[in-house]
This record gives C-alpha cells, sequence and structure tokens, in this order.
C-alpha cells in the first residue's frame, strides 16, 4: 500500500468514525461545562423568592421567623439576581436586618424577641390542639435549636469613637 493510499484510508476512517479515533495525549480534551450561572440562577431565584414569600408570612403569621427567611433570601437573590437583591437590601423593613447580619451576623434584640416569642406561641398551639407527643418533642427540639442559635447572634453594634463597630450582647 502506497503512503497517500494509507493517509485517504485514515481520512475516510476519521470521517466514518470520528468518536473510534485515540486521543492524543498531549492535548486536554474538551469538556461541557454547565456553569452555575446557567443552572443554579433560576433555582437561586426560585428560592429566594420562596424565602421571601415565607418571611412576608411571617411578619404576620407567629408560626414563621422572619429575620432567617429573609437573610435567606438575600443570599439566594445575590447568587441570582444582584437588582433584586439590591431592592431587597433597601427596603425600608427588611434592609436593616439584612445589612446589620451582613456587616456583623448581628440581629436587633426586638426582632430576636419576636422570633422566640412566636416560637413559644407554635409550640403552644400545638400543645393546646392536642399533637401526639412524638411530634411535640421533634418540634420541641427544632424550636430549642433555632431558638439558641438566634440569642447566641450579637444584636445591634454600637460604634466606637474610632468609628468601628462593636458587637453588643
Amino acid at each position: 500500500m502506497k503512503l497517500a493510499d494509507a493517509r485517504q484510508l485514515r481520512l475516510r476512517r476519521k470521517r466514518m468514525f470520528p468518536c473510534a479515533q485515540p486521543y492524543a495525549k498531549n492535548k486536554p480534551m474538551k469538556r461541557i461545562r454547565h456553569t452555575a450561572s446557567t443552572l443554579g440562577k433560576p433555582l437561586w431565584l426560585m428560592a429566594g423568592g420562596l424565602s421571601l414569600a415565607l418571611g412576608i408570612i411571617g411578619a404576620v403569621l407567629p408560626i414563621l421567623p422572619t429575620t432567617p427567611l429573609v437573610i435567606l433570601a438575600a443570599f439566594c437573590f445575590a447568587k441570582s439576581s444582584p437588582r433584586l437583591a439590591a431592592k431587597l437590601e433597601n427596603h425600608a423593613f427588611f434592609g436593616p436586618i439584612i445589612s446589620d447580619w451582613r456587616e456583623n451576623g448581628a440581629i436587633a434584640p426586638r426582632y430576636k424577641i419576636v422570633a422566640v416569642g412566636m416560637m413559644i406561641f407554635a409550640l403552644l398551639i400545638s400543645i393546646t390542639m392536642g399533637v401526639k407527643t412524638i411530634v411535640l418533642t421533634i418540634q420541641f427540639i427544632c424550636l430549642l435549636g433555632a431558638a439558641t442559635y438566634i440569642l447566641s447572634r450579637p444584636s445591634n453594634p454600637t460604634p466606637n469613637p474610632t468609628g468601628d463597630t462593636k458587637d453588643n450582647n
């Protein structure tokens, strides 16, 4: 077989079976990458919307804690839509909650009182409704963990004479 014939045969094989060719060891294979921006943005947007909706409901009903849900919504919107994140951060009611949390990990004392009070109220409703003991126990453990976390966060920061913020507990 002549050299030209061998080349033509190799070219024909490449055209017919492109996947059967051995890949060169010095060339990396091309990978198809789906970034978080393509797949994750709609999921983060939906999670943020759901969290914000539950937070708004929690502002009215005593069953849901508003502060953690609004903080979660701000996190989700920051990953998906900077415009919605900025709108939420500039909101008159939710904005201070988010800025205190981002800057110092702080939750204002009035929000702590409201959150723990609502947890106690939800537990009392469950007790008066006659919920099974095992469900009450699980609810109590979950609410105790959430209350412990909320109460362990620092309160609003107070400015120092130097201009820095210092956490108050």
